[in-house]
C-alpha cells in the first residue's frame, strides 16, 4: 500500500536561480502529496536556458523573476522537452499582458509569490488535470485578446445546441486529450473525433483548439 501511495505522488520540479525561493517552495509543498525535485538554475541567459536538461515532471513551477526572453527560452525548452507536462509560473505580479504572453507560450498558472505560499498546493492538481489558475479577469482579458487578433466574434451566447457526443468530446478537450485518447475513452473513430472538434470549432467561432479550450473555461467560470 504505501508503494501504491508513493507512485501516487504528482511530481513537480521547481526552476529557481534563487536558494531562498526554492526552500521557500520546498517547504510550502512538503505539506501535499507532492514528489517535488529542486532545480537551481546557475544562469538566467536566454542561450543557456535553452540548452537546459530539466528533471522529468508531470508540473514545472518556474520563477518568473528572470528577464522575459530567458523566461520564454526556459518555457520553450521545457514545451519542446517535455510536451504533456504543465507550466505554472510565479512572479512578483503579472502584468495583462505578459500574462497574455505566458499563456500564449502555454502556461496553465499564473501566482504571485504572496499568493503561491496559500495557493499552490490547490493550483498544482488543478493544472496537472488539464485545467487553469489563472485569474478570472486575465483569463476573460486574454479571450478578448484572441478574438481581437482574429478580428471577429465568438458565438458565446449561442452555443447551446451541443450533441451528447459534442459535449463529451469538449469535455474530452478540457482534459486536454488528444484525439486518439479522446477515440479510445469514447469507444469511437479517431476520424469520428476529428468530426466532432470541427464541428465544435465552427459552433464556437473559432479556429484553434486552445481558444476553444480557454473560451469554454471563461463560459464556464463566468456561469451564475
Amino acid at each position: 500500500m504505501a508503494t501504491k501511495r508513493a507512485s501516487a505522488k504528482l511530481s513537480v520540479c521547481i526552476l529557481s536561480p534563487h536558494p531562498l525561493v526554492l526552500s521557500e517552495f520546498e517547504r510550502v509543498l512538503s505539506k501535499g502529496p507532492f514528489k517535488v525535485v529542486i532545480k537551481q538554475l546557475e544562469s538566467t541567459l536566454a542561450p543557456d536556458m535553452r540548452n537546459l536538461e530539466p528533471p522529468v515532471a508531470q508540473v514545472y513551477v518556474i520563477d518568473g523573476h528572470a528577464a522575459r526572453p530567458a523566461t520564454g527560452a526556459l518555457l520553450a525548452n521545457l514545451m519542446e522537452r517535455h510536451p504533456e507536462a504543465r507550466l505554472i509560473v510565479v512572479g512578483e505580479q503579472h502584468s495583462d499582458a505578459n500574462s497574455y504572453q505566458l499563456l500564449r507560450l502555454g502556461v496553465k498558472g499564473l501566482l504571485t509569490y504572496t499568493e503561491a505560499r496559500d495557493q499552490l498546493v490547490r493550483a498544482l492538481p488543478l493544472v496537472a488535470s488539464g485545467g487553469f489558475w489563472v485569474p478570472r479577469s486575465v483569463l476573460s482579458g486574454f479571450v478578448d485578446s484572441i478574438l481581437t487578433n482574429q478580428g471577429r466574434r465568438l458565438k458565446t451566447d449561442s452555443v447551446t445546441n451541443l450533441s451528447r457526443r459534442e459535449q463529451e468530446v469538449l469535455d474530452s478537450l478540457l482534459e486536454n486529450l488528444s484525439n486518439k485518447e479522446i477515440a479510445s475513452k469514447l469507444n469511437i473513430a479517431e476520424r469520428t473525433v476529428k468530426f466532432h472538434v470541427s464541428n465544435l470549432l465552427s459552433k464556437f467561432g473559432v479556429r484553434r483548439r486552445a481558444d476553444l479550450i480557454l473560451l469554454t473555461f471563461q463560459r464556464r467560470m463566468s456561469a451564475p
